[in-house]
């Protein structure tokens, strides 16, 4: 951990009695000051874990950094297989109900733009995503609800998951299932980074409030040949060319217009010289759909419209469809314990009503099994806001006191409901 930082002082909170939230509600039991107490830790957490990023399937010194903090609180950590990733349960009252709160802990494969102390250290790995701030949010939670349960005021078991390998596939998620991350749970929650929204604002949604999204590749091959000749050989760029540009229209015309089905090529490639015909070319992209009907038929659907438009070509067709993830259900009993949190964390006026949005999110395949919800935790800054996945992504570090409160919220109603 790094020390040379400067810190904000106070709390979201505390730093101004005018930023208190109107109808705001205390934490129960005196939290309030001891998470007033470790908001500058958190911070720091996050601005280590920011300038330290590790990209998906290699987050070991990120697991060992949770792994430690949590166990300085009491509890009982365990690690992935891979070491990787951290399951912890908060023993409560044992007579209660499972609870479970994720937060992902991987980066991306961006270099750092940012000109800020806290500047990722690894070139090429960034957190672009806002995975340090769901880790230091989950960090806090874990602390406070560790309190709770020392003093026989858990009225069940919560269970924290930092979950690796969130940005590829296959998904983190699965792993942390056949870990056994969902035995025995009865509801998930999880929050994600939303520039769009300021501090104090949380995005909520019944129903899909994220896309599917899975990686489509397809590779051709040819013969190879002269630009001068093309009639002799197959004319892979020719061929790249209609699959790129007609492929995506075309299945949107399969489906209905309002699933949302989008196929995007993020990379094209064919040849080395202007006047030699390329024997091999290839095209990957996403595609993303908002409805699980569509979802289940898309592979179906990309098979028949790419043969369909390179048969004509005569290129030699590889299709690689690997499936990602479904989109992100919210069960309505879930998003209306986020509600109630919200409005209790932060004020009524913290809930926002938000869209569905095109992303993916492998939080989806913990929904698969138990109800749940995600919500959008804003961390917007002020001046225009940078997405996310980009190079110089940052955030408003008031929203880790913030998502703080509003897990802790959650955690402790999820329970009451469901005993």
């Amino acid at each position: 951990m790094t020390s040379a930082l400067t810190l904000p002082s106070g709390g979201l909170l505390a730093s101004s009695r005018s930023e208190t939230p109107t109808g705001y509600q205390p934490l129960p039991f005196e939290l309030d000051h001891l998470l007033a107490l470790r908001v500058p830790g958190l911070i720091e957490t996050r601005r280590h874990i920011h300038s330290h990023p590790e990209l998906s399937g290699e987050e070991f010194e990120t697991a060992a950094l949770v792994h430690r903090e949590l166990s300085l609180a009491g509890l009982k950590p365990r690690l992935l297989t891979k070491g990787n990733g951290v399951i912890c349960d908060i023993d409560g009252r044992p007579d209660g109900p499972v609870i479970a709160l994720r937060a992902d802990i991987d980066a991306l494969p961006l270099s750092d733009s940012k000109d800020v102390p806290y500047r990722s250290t690894v070139e090429g790995v960034c957190h672009a995503c806002g995975h340090d701030v769901h880790t230091s949010v989950m960090l806090g939670v874990g602390m406070l609800l560790a309190q709770l349960a020392d003093t026989g005021r858990l009225d069940g078991r919560v269970r924290l998951i930092f979950q690796p390998a969130e940005e590829i596939l296959p998904c983190g998620s699965l792993e942390v299932i056949e870990a056994g991350g969902l035995d025995d749970v009865v509801q998930i929650f999880a929050l994600h980074c939303d520039p769009n929204l300021p501090v104090g604002k949380v995005g909520l949604r019944v129903g899909p409030i994220t896309a599917a999204a899975d990686n489509v590749t397809v590779r051709l091959t040819g013969p190879g040949g002269h630009t001068a000749r093309p009639h002799l050989t197959v004319d892979l760029v020719d061929a790249l060319g209609r699959l790129v540009t007609e492929v995506p229209t075309l299945i949107s015309r399969r489906v209905p217009a309002n699933s949302g089905l989008l196929l995007v090529f993020g990379h094209a490639s064919a040849g080395t010289r202007y006047n030699v015909i390329p024997s091999e070319a290839c095209a990957a992209g996403t595609l993303r759909v908002m409805d699980r009907d569509t979802w289940d038929q898309a592979p179906k659907i990309v098979a028949q419209v790419v043969r369909d438009v390179l048969a004509p070509t005569g290129a030699t067709v590889d299709l690689e469809y690997l499936r990602g993830r479904p989109p992100v259900t919210n069960d309505a009993g879930a998003i209306g314990v986020l509600t109630a949190a919200t409005a209790a964390a932060l004020g009524p006026d913290g809930i926002a009503e938000t869209p569905q949005s095109m992303g993916g999110e492998d939080f989806s395949w913990y929904l698969e099994h138990v109800p749940g919800a995600l919500a959008r935790l804003g961390v917007g800054r002020s001046g225009p806001n940078v997405d996310l996945h980009r190079a110089s992504f940052d955030v408003d570090e008031r929203a880790i006191e913030a998502g703080v409160r509003l897990m802790v919220q959650t955690a402790l109603r999820a329970l009451a409901a469901a005993r």
